[in-house]
């Protein structure tokens, strides 16, 4: 009786447990290096999809909580029209809409530099971490150098983890709005990204 109780208790617990897609459990993320390994074997029979994702960067410099911050600065960066060496570490929220009360869909995490000596231009090295639902737990890497006062910038997509696992791709960005005084922007993000 009690190898029966057993049995029924695992088939509940499989019958009920979520199911994984591509190796991946509810929350996007692997489910440990034998579900990884699982997910490569059958990357040869997965089709390639192309996400476009639409969001928007809220950068707060400025005020009681800001989400960017400076972590490094060569003596001449107080000197430099361009903040030439300034390194600085940002946990900038994406929300669906312009708005900072619109939906939240993740948080843009990483670092970035100002590199330039000409202009305003950062070498950025971040991670788009999705909180939203449909990928809770996924995330999408980019590097690259953003002219920060050109109307179009774009960042290369290099990889991804969870949904977005081997991605690659573009982000295609554009300052909504900037406040000179504070620093405070809002920046727009079409992305384009070819995952499995």
């Amino acid at each position: 009786m009690e190898k029966l109780f057993i049995l029924f208790t695992f088939c509940s617990i499989v019958l009920v447990a979520p199911p994984l897609v591509h190796g991946f459990g509810p929350s996007g993320v692997t489910d440990g290096p034998k579900a990884l390994k699982h997910w490569y074997r059958g990357l040869p029979q997965m089709k390639q999809k192309v996400t476009h994702l639409h969001f928007y960067l809220h950068d707060i410099v400025g005020g009681p909580n800001p989400t960017n911050i400076p972590i490094a600065m060569a003596n001449f960066t107080a000197q430099s029209p361009t903040y030439f060496g300034l390194i600085a570490a940002m946990d900038d929220l994406l929300t669906a809409g312009p708005s900072p009360k619109s939906e939240i869909v993740g948080r843009a995490q990483g670092l970035f530099g100002s590199t330039s000596l000409e202009e305003i231009g950062y070498h950025m090295t971040f991670s788009f971490v999705f909180t939203s639902e449909k990928y809770n737990g996924s995330t999408i890497s980019l590097i690259g150098h953003n002219p920060f006062f050109n109307e179009h910038r774009e960042l290369p997509i290099v990889g991804g983890s969870g949904s977005f696992r081997l991605a690659r791709g573009s982000a295609l960005l554009n300052t909504v709005s900037y406040d000179s005084a504070s620093g405070d922007a809002v920046v727009e993000y079409n992305v384009v990204v070819l995952h499995y």
